[in-house]
């Protein structure tokens, strides 16, 4: 069912086209900003592009709340074979709120 919109000039979110937005590559990534339905692939895509940098540690920050994100976050790190080790933040850098991750380094473009 669709509803009608107040100003018909506005897209809604069955009208847009996915939107490509660049967001700064560092070694700690918020997700208080990424859209609920966009988490899952926008952290897939940090964590190859944060490993193709050469990241060897990294932070997810994903918030307490209930939990959900955190599962997510944590679902893509276990089943992703370049992550080594992840664990809860330390207490100074978010604590249950946070994820901190080990990568395994890229591998060499001259294969050594």
């Amino acid at each position: 069912m669709r509803t009608m919109r107040s100003d018909p000039t506005e897209p809604d979110d069955l009208d847009r086209v996915d939107d490509v937005v660049e967001i700064p590559i560092s070694d700690v990534f918020d997700l208080h900003t990424v859209p609920p339905r966009d988490v899952r692939a926008i952290v897939e895509e940090y964590l190859l592009e944060a490993r193709s940098r050469g990241f060897s540690a990294i932070r997810i920050i994903h918030g307490r709340g209930i939990g959900v994100q955190r599962e997510i976050v944590r679902s893509i790190l276990a089943r992703t074979p370049f992550v080594r080790e992840f664990s809860d933040a330390p207490l100074e850098a978010g604590g249950w709120g946070a994820t901190i991750a080990t990568l395994d380094p890229p591998p060499s473009e001259h294969g050594s």
